[in-house]
């Protein structure tokens, strides 16, 4: 029953396909904010799960407009491409970030981020 309003980044967990392209499942998060941090409201709908996110070194690239999957699949194409085979980073997964509300047109902030091993 308690409201937490939105926050950024919402970050989706993308499992890619052989071909790059999202696997049905993904997994979208959402940073509790602050003020609820230390306790966080306990969920009533039992398919949403509390997650501590460990800290993590990355290796990201940013891009702007409203972000499509077939965006984030690019994105992560030219990422890949540019670290090349020297980078040792997870395969199995990576982070679609989001940083701004549906209604700003202008000046939009995604992120696609490689977790490095």
């Amino acid at each position: 029953g308690v409201g937490m309003g939105m926050t950024a980044p919402v970050s989706i967990t993308a499992f890619p396909a052989e071909d790059g392209s999202f696997q049905q499942k993904v997994k979208v998060s959402l940073r509790i904010p602050s003020q609820f941090q230390d306790s966080p409201p306990c969920p009533t709908d039992e398919s949403i799960k509390i997650e501590e996110r460990q800290g993590m070194t990355i290796y990201s690239t940013q891009f702007g407009g409203y972000a499509k999957e077939a965006d984030y699949v690019s994105y992560a194409a030219k990422l890949k491409a540019a670290l090349g085979s020297e980078a040792a980073y997870r395969k199995d997964f990576y982070l679609c970030n989001g940083y701004d509300p549906p209604m700003k047109p202008y000046g939009r902030r995604n992120e696609v981020w490689f977790v490095k091993e």
